[in-house]
């Protein structure tokens, strides 16, 4: 009985032995059938990493057009693949010495835009160009923006002479008016014994009498006989010179872009310079100006010097053909020496190019004998040829017309009668007269 127990013991404990052996196997044999995939699986993760870095680090030439490792699946029958096959039918990374191109997007063509230039996508994004009135039809505007302000100085001519008879209080009344116009004092002197003169010639005078003597005595006093033409055209073939220049806050770079209007207005071509390089918005707004009539603008970056921006301009100006080339100077202050050293060197560097036609000096009326001050030391830099006043018509300063003519002796060409786009007007004496006595 004992033999029998024993006997059953060691057949369970040899079956045993034989199940778990059977299972062991059947486990080592499946890792085995098993593991040639998950190689391979781990093979075909690492193959585009290698390949993007060996694409990153060995660029090739941009002519070469190697299509990428990836697309080596897709590769016409009888081209290989880069890379070596290993014995499961796998592919290796790429070597150091592969010649793979990377991805076209990181080869860099001559064909992309350059992020400086920007073109419109379309030419109904392009400003509407306006057609600005010739300084023809300009002509009356002087006279009757004038008349409309009804200024001081006017009215104070006018209080005085409207009277039958003038005593010596009266003609001390008109001198002081006069004056205070800011006249000068030789004009004003020269103007009045003139004006009692004559009056005494025709024994008693009216109002009106007196008022067309004066009209006489102050136009006589404008030097009609200047020429007060702007040298918009060269007679050597190359388009002709125009530098503004002028203290800060009299309007110059805005003086600038009406007188673009004026030429274009003419029939002129016409290319602005950016020379104020010191002001951020200078440019932004010449640039405003001429894109209204079509003007171009050359300007460089802020802080640029200012001569290389207008030898460029007017460079440009000669191969363009252009019948006008407008420079734009920087604001100053007639005290500081070394910004009127630098205006000298802008005209010193333009007649590299051609002699400057036009030099043109931009005064604030409502600064009286001050801007004549200010006209004499820029005399003294550049060639002033002639003046812009701006803000005339609502000037109580008005007779500095006659004063920055007299001390000057240059015309004042053209005068500003307002904010408008187009109150930029030519400077006629007798228009002038007439529009400041239009209320007598």
């Amino acid at each position: 009985m004992e033999w029998l127990i024993i006997s059953i013991v060691v057949v369970v404990v040899l079956v045993l032995a034989a199940t778990t052996f059977i299972i062991n196997k059947g486990k080592k044999i499946a890792r085995l059938e098993d593991g040639p995939a998950k190689v391979k699986g781990r093979s075909d993760e690492a193959e585009p990493n290698a390949r993007s870095a060996t694409a990153t680090a060995t660029l090739p030439k941009p002519s070469v057009e190697t299509p990428p490792a990836d697309d080596a699946a897709n590769a016409p029958t009888g081209e290989k693949p880069s890379g070596d096959t290993t014995v499961d039918g796998t592919t290796s990374a790429p070597t150091d010495t592969d010649t793979t191109a990377p991805p076209s997007s990181a080869i860099p063509t001559s064909a992309e835009p350059v992020e400086d230039i920007v073109v419109p996508d379309s030419p109904a994004e392009l400003v509407e160009l306006e057609q600005p009135p010739s300084t023809k039809k300009r002509m009356g505007r002087l006279r009757d923006r004038l008349a409309r302000s009804n200024s001081a100085f006017g009215r104070g001519l006018l209080a005085v002479i409207s009277k039958e008879q003038l005593d010596e209080d009266d003609w001390e009344d008109l001198e002081d008016n006069l004056l205070q116009a800011d006249v000068g004092v030789a004009a004003t002197t020269h103007i009045v014994e003139q004006l009692r003169t004559k009056s005494k010639v025709l024994g008693t005078a009216s109002p009106d009498q007196l008022r067309n003597l004066l009209a006489d005595e102050l136009v006589e006093a404008l030097s009609p006989e200047m020429d007060r033409t702007v040298r918009s055209k060269s007679t050597d073939g190359k388009p002709a010179i125009v530098m503004v220049v002028g203290v800060n806050g009299t309007g110059k770079t805005t003086t600038c872009g009406k007188l673009a209007r004026v030429l274009v207005g003419d029939g002129n071509t016409v290319l602005m310079g950016a020379a104020d390089t010191f002001r951020a918005a200078a440019a932004d707004q010449l640039q405003t100006w001429g894109e209204r009539v079509g003007v171009d603008v050359i300007r460089g970056p802020e802080q640029a010097d200012p001569a290389s921006v207008a030898f460029d301009a007017v460079k440009e100006g000669i191969s363009r053909n252009v019948d006008t080339v407008l420079i734009d100077t920087a604001g100053r202050l007639h005290t500081k020496i070394g910004l009127m050293d630098e205006l000298g060197k802008v005209g010193r560097v333009i007649a590299k190019h051609k002699p400057i036609e036009e030099t043109l000096l931009v005064l604030d009326a409502t600064t009286g004998q001050n801007g004549v001050v200010q006209a004499k030391v820029f005399t003294e830099v550049v060639d002033i040829t002639g003046v812009v006043l701006t803000k005339l018509d609502g000037s109580a300063k008005g007779g500095i017309v006659i004063s920055v003519q007299r001390e000057l002796g240059v015309p004042v060409k053209l005068v500003g009668l307002g904010e408008g786009k187009d109150d930029l007007a030519p400077f006629d004496p007798r228009e002038f007269v007439e529009g400041l006595l239009a209320n007598g």
